[in-house]
């Protein structure tokens, strides 16, 4: 990273990352990722700078519990891609990295395929934050892989909670895996995350899952016919696969360009990429309100003693409302 002294030159950067330069792409990456203050402003103007590059990649968010297979499922669906001469950029979305380390990078080593691939970008998410400010670095990653040429973006949530729809609301097409034997499967899974699906997929249908599988699927299709459809343009449909052997992959990827299809032909997909725009500037103004409640010594210390009031009834929590605010100076 240049020093305070020798300043990012946006137009360079922006030439390069067009280029498809890989290195100044991670190096632009590093920067919308920074917290100082001057790095923000330049960040800022150089996605400004890429946004009439961007918005032609086929962005699909992709869910499922742990040991469902998403890793092997990117691989083997990115390597197909690749091989049809598409450039795959795979993101992640993980607020719980601070606490474990984040599994994305052990991904990598698991996505054998695409890591060595020249078509292929694989960036794991910030290493701590806040869900929303995760969720908005990844989207910014997202708009300079497509300034980048990557005509493909993969964003894998692998955290729990918000992020599926953090997720969801930065992609077009939302897939979600599943495991076969979906008798207690379908019980765990939350509603609020197959309501969000485009799209399920029971993985690991193969061998002596095969007939789990199928019936895993019918049960999903089941559940979700009664649902109604985010959509009118959009049924989303159950698919059975096996990530492992590569099976399905193709099935797979035409329902995601189905999709796509149908949704830019009514408008949808434009009206929806607007208003995700619009909550991600909410999200990002959010981020930047907060970031003195983390960061101001004077507030942070005096916070545990405003909750503690609170909690204790001394403090309305009106009153507590005005005491930060005067800290923070509003």
């Amino acid at each position: 990273m240049p020093s305070p002294s020798q300043p990012f030159d946006v137009e360079r950067l922006a030439h390069d990352i067009r280029a498809g330069e890989r290195t100044v792409l991670s190096r632009a990456i590093t920067l919308i990722e920074s917290k100082r203050a001057d790095h923000r402003r330049t960040a800022a103007a150089l996605t400004q700078a890429l946004l009439p590059d961007t918005g032609k990649a086929v962005r699909v968010g992709i869910t499922g519990a742990p040991g469902v297979g998403k890793s092997t499922m990117i691989d083997a669906l990115g390597s197909m891609l690749t091989r049809q001469g598409r450039k795959v950029a795979v993101l992640a979305v993980d607020p719980s990295s601070r606490r474990t380390g984040g599994s994305i990078l052990a991904d990598k080593t698991r996505m054998a395929n695409l890591a060595n691939d020249d078509n292929a970008f694989i960036r794991p998410s910030p290493s701590s934050g806040t869900l929303g400010g995760v969720a908005a670095r990844t989207r910014e990653t997202m708009l300079l892989c497509e300034a980048a040429g990557y005509d493909v973006v993969l964003v894998e949530t692998v955290g729990v909670g918000q992020s599926e729809i953090a997720v969801s609301d930065m992609t077009d097409f939302f897939l979600v895996l599943a495991l076969p034997g979906a008798g207690d499967e379908l019980q765990a899974l939350k509603k609020g995350v197959v309501e969000l699906a485009d799209m399920i997929a029971v993985n690991k249908a193969d061998g002596d899952n095969l007939q789990r599988a199928k019936l895993a699927a019918a049960e999903y299709g089941a559940a979700l016919h009664i649902l109604s459809p985010q959509s009118p343009n959009w049924s989303p449909p159950v698919v059975t696969c096996s990530a492992l052997k590569g099976d399905g992959m193709a099935a797979l990827w035409a329902h995601i360009l189905d999709h796509r299809q149908r949704l830019t032909a009514s408008g949808e997909l434009a009206a929806h990429r607007g208003q995700q725009q619009v909550k991600w500037m909410w999200t990002m103004l959010e981020e930047r309100l907060f970031a003195p409640l983390r960061t101001d010594r004077t507030l942070k210390a005096a916070l545990p003693r405003i909750e503690a009031d609170v909690a204790a009834g001394h403090l309305a929590p009106a009153t507590a409302v005005e005491k930060i605010a005067e800290l923070l100076g509003g």
